[in-house]
């Protein structure tokens, strides 16, 4: 062999060797760092029950005594005081963080644990503490629906998405949902379900805005909190997210929130506070963002001053996952357990420890609200979830409240569906209904009714001409028509190519059925915000759609319905006037076909509300100057390596975002400018129609009780929302014109029916944050109080004096 050849072989023979050694280190650390550092603390299952003096119970250390904390006739309080004592310093550190990245996978060894599972408080195992299980939950469980070796299925049930419940404005409805999905997490072993999302939608964009529920606060805390007490009525834990003021994913793991301290208080804290006084939830999840310049998870004021001083909360707070930056920080500043764990963060605290940085008092303080959370779950109780939920009880619960969430922005003679109707569908969503948004919100079910199977399932005949051109675009475009799953979803939109319909199948389709149906889809999800371009704005595609469909269909005398299956708001003003009924459908999860055609076909008169404003024009919105506008996707490597920039690097609307219209988001801002919206908040019609009556009005015991009456005038069955907004006329303070108070949904009156009905409003919610005393204060004089069914149609009104 010559010798250049000769070198030449070496080198890259050399080359190889030191690539692959690199790849083998940089695999140990990557899996000592975050996957696989748990070793030494594996969980003792192996736990004998024995009986002294008569009581029989779990000798959890196996010292064959009864100790305090074994015994479940003792207060939780006593328990946790001691087995604490028994805890040496580094189980209790240990406790603090999560089991590794390897949990925040859901990867698990077969037979062992649970699959998909998104993280853990660790075990102690000498001292017999189980892991605690947590899964991902806004619209339902995410675990893996298979598992190795195993022949069983493990699927959840996929409930409407968090807008569309909150569309409802139904707080029983929600507990009923939210009992359904805690029953789930029981059978399947999970201990807290990490949800529901409690953040204000400050601007239409955000790409988690789905999971969210309202751009008013009060709406937002008492839908949140008939969550909480639905799920937490089963012995199963939330962890209400993210607080706080995370309202937007770009850059969502450094961006620093620069806000007011009053918007702070009456808008983006309000709703946790309100989820915190009437539910008091097990666990509340810090956010990944910077609120003034200190990572919420590192912010004492907020975790202690706000959370815990100010409300009450006696919880425990966790972290997002890998959220925060400084371990010790974190603990100290009541953020008590790190998720999901790394060896690092575990090595820091006892560092810091050590170095005098993180005192034991810290350090008990937090272990003692999670062990709290231990003794109060069902593994402590030796529960034995039997995998075998009922699936098919909970999917009638999620088509009930898909229906009734559902929004009827507009009607003018098309809905309901009279039945024997030919029906076509156009578009590609009518055929490929999505349930959810995409990300931790999303949901492994067992199958997904579309908007064809449901009006198919109600009897109606779905048009072959228009369905073949579906099928025909699908086989042609069959790569696209591939759903991501898992992580994959959260960085691989599902956004299949549009049909082109021609004029002459549009006329074809238009002779040969009775109704159109067009469906306008789209999704969001975790890890990316999204843009205006063919997202809030309708593509050319869409808009063409929607004009030639109309044109060949009225022409042909026959209406047009269009079905909005979307997460969030998207502009309407431009085309509403063209079809002859618009559904917002939101994404009614798996049953959100059947639960579109219950409303559309009348079975349930719809009666839900607008939770947010959908606006004329983007700018509209006084947030829209602050706020990314580029859609700037999340990448994997961000959540375990970016950093921050330097200050003189950084960029507005991604490293830091200014809050510059302060207490005005929503309906407050729209009102107070005057500004005309396409559909205001609160907005939603029905099949029949309401009277407003009889509004008496009484100050009391510190309170303000309402009393009115509800009438049903029309000639169908249906629900109304009352709503209760306030106004302070002649203030001296820069107030919203009006805020929501109270709200509240009859039952299903008959015609003529009447309902009376009693809200009552603290005094106390009046008050507005006085910013020079930094407490609440109560402007004294008269008040405003009016009802009606949203926010631009006020009916009656009273004056009341403070």
């Amino acid at each position: 062999m010559k010798k250049p050849v000769k070198i030449t072989l070496i080198t890259l023979t050399s080359l190889l060797v030191l690539i692959i050694l690199l790849a083998i280190g940089g695999w140990i650390w990557v899996n000592s760092t975050f996957l696989n550092f748990e070793k030494d603390y594996s969980e003792n299952v192996d736990i004998n029950e024995i009986t002294i003096d008569g009581y029989r119970f779990l000798d959890r250390n196996g010292n064959g005594k009864l100790d305090i904390y074994e015994d479940e006739r003792r207060t939780i309080e006593e328990r946790v005081t001691d087995v604490l004592s028994l805890m040496t310093l580094e189980e209790k550190i240990h406790l603090l963080k999560g089991s590794g990245l390897a949990s925040a996978l859901g990867r698990v060894e077969p037979g062992e644990g649970i699959a998909g599972a998104v993280g853990t408080i660790v075990p102690t195992p000498r001292l017999g503490l189980p892991t605690i299980y947590l899964s991902d939950g806004p619209a339902g469980l995410r675990i893996a629906p298979t598992r190795e070796d195993d022949d069983q299925t493990y699927y959840c049930t996929a409930f409407p998405i968090g807008t569309l419940l909150s569309s409802t404005w139904n707080v029983d409805l929600v507990e009923e949902v939210g009992t359904a999905m805690g029953k789930e997490a029981l059978e399947y072993g999970i201990d807290v379900i990490l949800g529901p999302g409690a953040n204000i939608m400050r601007h239409p964009f955000c790409g988690r805005n789905f999971e969210y529920y309202s751009e008013d606060p009060l709406l937002t805390g008492y839908i949140g909190a008939a969550m909480v007490n639905g799920i937490e009525s089963n012995g199963i834990g939330t962890s209400v997210k993210h607080f706080v003021a995370n309202n937007q994913e770009t850059n969502r793991n450094f961006n620093d929130v620069i806000v007011s301290e009053r918007a702070m208080r009456e808008i983006y804290l309000k709703g946790f506070e309100i989820i915190v006084k009437e539910s008091q939830p097990w666990t509340i999840m810090s956010s990944y963002n910077k609120v003034n310049g200190t990572y919420t998870s590192e912010s004492r004021d907020l975790l202690t001053g706000v959370l815990r001083d100010d409300w009450g909360f006696e919880g425990l707070v966790m972290s997002d996952w890998f959220g925060g930056n400084d371990a010790a920080a974190m603990v100290g500043a009541g953020n008590d357990l790190l998720e999901p764990g790394t060896r690092k963060q575990w090595k820091a605290l006892l560092e810091a420890h050590k170095n005098g940085y993180l005192t034991i008092e810290d350090i008990d303080t937090s272990v003692k609200r999670i062990l709290k959370l231990v003794f109060e779950s069902k593994k402590m109780q030796n529960y034995r979830y039997g995998n075998n939920p009922d699936l098919i009880a909970h999917a009638k619960i999620s088509r009930l409240a898909g229906a009734e969430g559902m929004v009827l922005l507009k009607n003018e003679n098309a809905l309901p569906i009279q039945k024997s109707k030919n029906v076509a569908l156009l578009g590609v969503t009518s055929y490929d209904f999505i349930t959810g948004g995409t990300g931790s919100g999303d949901v492994n079910e067992a199958y997904i009714v579309s908007l064809e199977e449901g009006l198919k399932n109600a009897g109606y005949q779905i048009n072959t001409i228009a369905k073949d051109i579906f099928e025909n675009h699908r086989e042609a475009n069959s790569k696209e028509f591939v759903r991501p799953e898992g992580i994959k979803a959260m960085f691989t939109p599902y956004i299949p190519p549009q049909i082109v319909y021609t004029s002459e199948q549009l006329d074809q389709i238009a002779a040969e059925s009775d109704l159109a149906i067009i469906t306008i889809g789209r999704n969001a999800g975790e890890g990316g915000d999204r843009v205006e371009k063919d997202d809030f704005l309708l593509s050319q595609q869409e808009q063409d759609m929607i004009t030639r469909t109309c044109l060949a269909f009225h022409e042909a005398g026959k209406k047009v319905a269009v079905v909005l299956n979307i997460g969030g708001v998207i502009e309407t003003n431009s085309w509403k006037e063209q079809p002859d009924a618009i559904l917002l459908a939101w994404q009614g999860g798996q049953e959100g076909g059947n639960a579109a055609a219950d409303v559309l076909s009348g079975k349930i008169n719809p009666s839900g509300k607008l939770a947010m404003t959908f606006p004329i024009n983007l700018d509209d919105h006084a947030s829209n100057k602050n706020f990314p506008q580029d859609g700037e996707p999340l990448k994997i490597t961000d959540m375990l390596f970016a950093g921050e920039v330097d200050k003189e690097d950084r960029v507005q609307n991604r490293d830091f975002t200014i809050y510059e219209e302060g207490i005005y988001v929503g309906y407050r801002h729209f009102d107070k400018v005057n500004s005309e919206v396409s559909y205001p908040f609160g907005f939603g019609l029905s099949y029949t129609d309401f009277e407003l009556s009889d509004l008496a009005v009484a100050v009391q015991n510190d309170s303000i009780h309402v009393q009115l009456t509800a009438k049903n005038i029309g000639d169908k069955m249906g629900k109304e929302v009352i709503q209760i907004y306030v106004s302070k006329p002649n203030s001296t303070i820069d107030r919203p014109v009006q805020e929501l108070k109270a709200f509240a949904k009859t039952h299903n009156l008959e015609p003529g029916e009447v309902s009376d009905l009693v809200l009552s409003i603290p005094i106390s919610d009046l008050r507005y944050w006085d910013e020079e005393k930094s407490d609440w204060a109560l402007e004294k004089g008269s008040y405003t109080i009016q009802s009606g069914t949203s926010s631009r149609d006020t009916r009656v009104l009273q004056e009341i004096e403070i």
